[in-house]
């Protein structure tokens, strides 16, 4: 399967010009299903505004934390993988829907100075926020993708732009030559018997209900760990 993961930077809008092939499924983040009538699955977080989520036709469906928190879990929690959306939806996807390639556009994580920050207008840079799972936005972009990649799937960006995020660029039509990016091996597996030492996993999600016990020079040297596994220079946003 591949997935087509949308976000709402201005781009994104592109996107509703895009022939459905070579993607098999369309997973919308928050605004993102305004772009495309054809999407497939909307996702979006419990304070998304009630007026501004999808509604569901034949063949939809919506997610929300009840399915996105615990796919999150099985991969390490909010507090290892970076609580924002663009991350949590393919985890998500990567849990439910097992695909062979997650194909980002939409999502860099970056926000001009003046002029339009999304599609629709004017939104708040939810990745830029000041917080403890976000202080490396590549680190948590390079687990995102080795993790991806132990489970045989590619993430890729079909941006041209800047980015935050440290995956392959590739056009849509050389989508079927995506490969997962594989990384340092006993580097990964360091980090997450790491992870697994500090247990900062959170079951319900709300990680900031217990951010004081989350060492912040820990979670930095794993960000570190996993910036080397994937060979990506070090950038802290925080």
């Amino acid at each position: 399967m591949r997935v087509l993961m949308l976000g709402s930077a201005p781009m994104a809008a592109e996107a509703a010009r895009w022939p459905r092939e070579p993607f098999d499924l369309v997973l919308a983040i928050n605004n993102a299903w305004r772009i495309r009538s054809d999407w497939d699955v909307a996702i979006h977080p419990y304070d998304f505004p009630a007026e501004r989520q999808a509604v569901a036709g034949p063949g939809q469906r919506i997610v929300t934390e009840a399915e996105f928190v615990p796919a999150q879990n099985e991969y390490g929690g909010f507090v290892y993988a970076g609580a924002t959306m663009a991350f949590t939806a393919a985890y998500w996807a990567l849990h439910a829907l097992k695909p062979e390639v997650i194909a980002v556009f939409g999502c860099d994580m970056q926000y001009p100075a003046s002029g339009p920050t999304h599609f629709y207008g004017s939104g708040t840079p939810d990745p830029l926020r000041q917080d403890v799972t976000l202080r490396c936005l590549e680190a948590k972009a390079a687990r995102l993708m080795l993790l991806a990649a132990r489970q045989g799937c590619a993430m890729v960006n079909l941006s041209t732009g800047p980015a935050r995020l440290v995956f392959p660029r590739l056009n849509r039509a050389r989508l079927p030559d995506a490969r997962p990016m594989q990384g340092d091996e006993p580097i990964v597996e360091a980090a997450l018997r790491r992870e697994a030492e500090l247990g900062y996993l959170v079951a319900s999600g709300r990680y900031w209900e217990e951010e004081e016990r989350f060492d912040v020079a820990e979670l930095d040297r794993l960000d570190a760990l996993w910036l080397q596994a994937a060979a990506v220079p070090l950038r802290r946003t925080a």
